[in-house]
């Protein structure tokens, strides 16, 4: 399998991308009208334009970096675990995620984010 092809690979270039927030590099690794959910079925954005618009409104945190805790690869189906720095209404937390991600034709397809506790410094 080649790291075009290998789903591991391919979200590491976007995790990668997105601690870098670099937008172009972010969205070339989506498919077009790739789709990003709150799990299960919250449809947060689709297609390229949506999901740009999403992205460089959370680059514009100062803090934001996204940390791997763990990843399961199964199949096309990449799941990470990751504590995301951010900076909340509130101020600047941490908050652990879930992220599970469909690769299909070497562009996520789909993404589903699950939120977890969020913690203030």
């Amino acid at each position: 399998m080649s790291i075009l092809s290998d789903p591991a690979a391919i979200v590491q270039r976007q995790l990668d991308a997105y601690n870098t927030r670099d937008v172009d590099a972010l969205l070339s690794i989506y498919a077009e009208d790739a789709e990003m959910f709150e799990h299960p079925a919250t449809l947060l954005a689709s297609g390229s334009a949506a999901l740009r618009e999403r992205f460089l409104a959370r680059f514009q945190e100062p803090n934001l970096h996204a940390q791997l805790l763990n990843r399961i690869v199964m199949g096309q189906t990449v799941i990470d675990h990751e504590a995301i720095t951010r900076t909340f209404p509130e101020g600047p937390g941490t908050l652990t995620m879930i992220m599970i991600y469909e690769v299909r034709m070497d562009r996520i397809a789909r993404a589903w984010s699950i939120a977890g506790a969020k913690t203030l410094d």
